[in-house]
């Protein structure tokens, strides 16, 4: 067998809990042994049910599902005739079924019970999914995560059982990492929060996170009431982000529609044909003036696009804008949430510095450019009301 192991998959392999959580920073190699134990495990056990969970369905596309194909044909154990695209199911020959599903559809986390479950990324799901799934699991959970929030669920409902088993993992754990990306991890060891969440894989506080207080919801309600707004951050190696932005009554409600990276303009404009179709409304859009080309060629497709306005200090306008208003994000959204979180200024030996780390802000320059008429609106209302003395 051509399997590359590292100690997640023997910690899995001794492990005799009922829950065993996986808690690593980038590139422990965590998920990938994960799987390759358990693609093990469904071919030596007949008749077991497994399903991978994560919480959305674009997400596993670039995840468990790509591991679990290179496991499976590195090894040359991998049928097409016996993998369902449609369903995303898999069965082995002696009966055992791998499933990925995905928690934006509330059926598919009560459908009916499994033998073993497994939670990728498992800080993006409610506490509500994991009750919803763990009730329906008859032999064995396995969660992992990445411990970028400071307050969560895992930590408080799960870790604590006395049927749960805990490892914690970092990059040096992962034997077959080039130097290259070695050295990329260790690049930030002068930054307090991102190494001890990347590359120590430790609970850690951000005192310098930029936003602390938004509210999740399901979807956004009644698209065509209120401002609607669509914001693009352009990207290639970067994720490109389109999101649809509505403000109502001073509230700021976003849904992050892509998120993905090597997209080109054709891909950027038939997302933006999908989205107009959805929405059955055609809300103007910000782009990132920096590209004008790429703004001519969305314009030249029929789109009512401009670029974002930016100059000095129009990213933290954009933040202290964001920051005045309620913010409500779709829980489908688990890019942006995750911006929100890792989001944050820079620190110095004096303290934090008002300035933005260029790092988890493709969603949120998004945002930024898609508000750009509310911050020209705030900004005129604001030096009226100071020329006026009233404020």
């Amino acid at each position: 067998m051509n399997l590359k192991t590292t100690c997640h998959y023997e910690f899995l392999q001794e492990s005799k809990k009922y829950i065993t959580v996986f808690q690593g920073g980038t590139r422990s190699g965590k998920t990938y042994n994960i799987m390759v134990w358990l693609v093990c495990h469904l071919r030596a056990t007949p008749r077991v049910r497994l399903e991978v969970v994560r919480k959305t369905l674009p997400s596993m596309h670039t995840s468990v599902i790509p591991d679990f194909k290179e496991i499976m044909i590195n090894n040359g154990w991998f049928d097409d005739r016996h993998y369902s695209k449609k369903f995303l199911l898999y069965e082995f020959q002696n009966g055992s079924t791998i499933q990925f599903i995905s928690c934006d559809d509330p059926q598919k986390k009560r459908g009916s019970k499994r033998d073993i479950l497994y939670i990728n990324e498992a800080n993006e799901l409610e506490f509500d999914d994991f009750f919803q799934l763990s009730i329906r699991t008859t032999e064995k959970i396995i969660l992992d995560f990445n411990p970028s929030d400071q307050h969560h669920w895992i930590y408080d409902d799960v870790i604590t059982r006395p049927d749960a088993d805990l490892h914690k993992s970092t990059y040096l754990d992962n034997p077959f990492l080039p130097d290259q990306t070695i050295k990329g991890i260790e690049h930030y060891q002068g930054d307090n929060f991102y190494w001890s969440v990347f590359g120590l894989g430790e609970r850690s506080v951000n005192q310098a996170q930029i936003f602390t207080e938004w509210h999740t919801l399901p979807h956004i309600n009644h698209i065509d009431t209120g401002q609607v707004y669509i914001g693009i951050d352009f990207g290639y190696n970067d994720p490109t982000a389109i999101v649809l932005v509505k403000v109502y009554d001073q509230d700021i409600y976003i849904d992050e529609w892509v998120y993905e990276t090597h997209m080109i303009e054709t891909d950027m404009i038939q997302s933006l044909k999908d989205l107009h179709a959805k929405i059955k409304i055609s809300p103007p859009i910000y782009g990132d003036g920096s590209r004008p080309e790429i703004i001519e060629s969305i314009r030249r497709a029929g789109f009512n696009i401009k670029p974002a306005k930016k100059g000095k200090n129009s990213i933290l306008d954009g933040i202290n804008l964001m920051k005045s208003r309620k913010i409500y994000i779709t829980s489908r959204s688990i890019n942006i949430i995750k911006e929100f979180k890792m989001y944050k200024f820079k620190e110095g030996k004096d303290g934090i510095i008002d300035e933005p780390i260029d790092k988890f802000n493709h969603g949120i320059d998004a945002i930024r450019y898609a508000l750009t008429p509310e911050r020209i609106t705030d900004t005129y209302k604001n030096s009226t009301l100071a020329y006026l003395g009233i404020k």
